[in-house]
C-alpha cells in the first residue's frame, strides 16, 4: 500500500514578506508530473521535438527545454536529463492531457516507448538541501542517482527527488525529524524568486518560448537542427518580432494570483491589459508576488493592478538573470 502521502502531514506555510525559509524544508510536488522516454531512438525523437539540444545533453546535468506546436507557441515547458536507460522529461501535471499525445503523435515511426511516470516527486529547499543531497546520494553531479531515487539539482538551494511511493514514504520518515513537511505553494516562490518559467493548461499554446524567458534560462538552443516550432524561434532571435518578456510583479493582494489571471498595465489615466500571469504567491501579510508575462518595453516605473482590486497596485522587481545576455 503506497502510504508515503497519507501518513505524513504537508502543510502550507504561512510566510511573511520578511521571513526566512525553513533550513530544510520536503515539498509535495503532486501537481507536477514526469513522462520518461525509453528506447534506442529517444535522444533523437526528442532532438526532433524540443527546442534543448538533447544530442549534446551530458549525463550529469539538466537542461530546461520547450515543447512547441508547429507555430512555435508553447504546449509545456519542461526539465531534461537522463533518466534509467532514458530520459526523464519534469513538467506540470495540468498540461499532460493535451502535451503528452503531441509528444506521442510521431513516435509510432521510431525506436521510443513514451509514457507517463507513476514515481513520486519531492522537493527540497532550504540551505541544508545541498547537505542532505551530498549524505543520501554520492557523486557531485548535477542529476544523481542511487538504487532507490534519481536528484536533479534545480538551484543552489533546490533539488528536486523522483523516487517510489513507497521509497518516498521511506524518505520522508528519515527527514521528518528535522525538516519541515510543506505544499507546493513553497516550490512556487522559488520559481518566482527565480524567474522559472513554466507552462499550465491555462497559458498553453499563448506564448512563443522567449515570451516566458526560455532563452534566458539555456532553454534554447540556436545552433541545433530542426524541431518542431523552430522557425517562429528562430525568428523572433534573429529578427527581434518578440515583443514580450516574463517579469517579476508584486503588491497588495487578498488572494493569491493563479495561471492565465490578466494583469493591466496603466497607459496615461487609462488601463488596459497588459500581461498574463505564469505562477503567483500570496504571503501571510496580504502582499503577494507573481511571474507575469508583459510587454518588454514598458519602462521600469509602470504600474499594474488585477481590475477586481484596482486600487491595489502593483510593481516590476529586478530579475535574476540578463534577458539581454546572448
Amino acid at each position: 500500500m503506497n502510504t508515503w502521502s497519507t501518513q505524513h502531514s504537508f502543510t502550507p506555510l504561512a510566510l511573511s514578506t520578511t521571513d526566512s525559509l525553513p533550513d530544510l524544508a520536503v515539498v509535495n510536488l503532486s501537481d507536477w508530473g514526469m513522462v520518461t522516454l525509453v528506447g534506442p531512438d529517444s535522444k533523437s525523437y526528442l532532438q526532433g521535438q524540443l527546442t534543448c539540444d538533447v544530442v549534446s545533453l551530458a549525463a550529469g546535468v539538466s537542461t530546461f527545454a520547450g515543447h512547441c506546436d508547429a507555430k512555435g507557441k508553447l504546449r509545456t515547458i519542461m526539465r531534461v536529463f537522463h533518466y534509467q536507460d532514458g530520459y526523464g522529461l519534469v513538467q506540470r501535471q495540468s498540461v499532460m492531457a493535451n502535451q503528452l499525445p503531441e509528444l506521442k503523435k510521431y513516435a509510432v515511426f521510431s525506436k521510443t516507448e513514451i509514457t507517463q511516470s507513476s514515481a513520486v516527486l519531492l522537493g527540497l529547499v532550504g540551505t541544508q538541501t545541498q547537505a542532505t543531497i551530498d549524505h543520501h546520494f554520492s557523486g557531485d553531479a548535477d542529476v544523481r542517482h542511487s538504487d532507490t531515487a534519481t536528484a536533479v539539482k534545480v538551484d543552489n538551494a533546490r533539488w528536486l527527488i523522483i523516487t517510489s511511493a513507497e521509497h518516498a514514504d521511506s524518505m520522508i520518515t528519515t527527514l521528518a525529524p528535522t525538516a519541515t513537511l510543506t505544499t507546493t505553494e513553497l516550490w512556487n516562490l522559488c520559481d518566482i524568486k527565480a524567474a522559472m518559467p513554466r507552462i499550465d493548461n491555462t497559458t498553453e499554446l499563448e506564448f512563443i518560448p522567449q515570451a516566458v524567458n526560455l532563452q534566458a534560462v539555456d532553454g534554447i538552443s540556436f545552433k541545433k537542427g530542426c524541431y518542431t516550432g523552430q522557425e517562429t524561434v528562430a525568428r523572433a532571435k534573429y529578427r527581434g518580432i518578440n515583443k514580450r518578456a516574463m517579469y517579476i510583479v508584486t503588491g497588495a493582494a487578498t488572494q493569491c494570483p493563479q495561471a492565465g489571471d490578466a494583469l493591466e498595465r496603466s497607459v496615461g489615466e487609462n488601463w488596459r491589459k497588459g500581461g498574463t500571469v505564469i505562477c503567483g504567491y500570496q504571503y501571510s501579510d496580504n502582499q503577494a508576488v507573481a511571474l507575469v508575462v508583459l510587454p518588454n518595453d514598458l519602462d521600469d516605473d509602470s504600474q499594474f493592478r488585477f481590475a477586481a482590486h484596482p486600487n491595489a497596485l502593483w510593481h516590476k522587481l529586478d530579475l535574476p538573470y540578463d534577458l539581454n545576455a546572448e
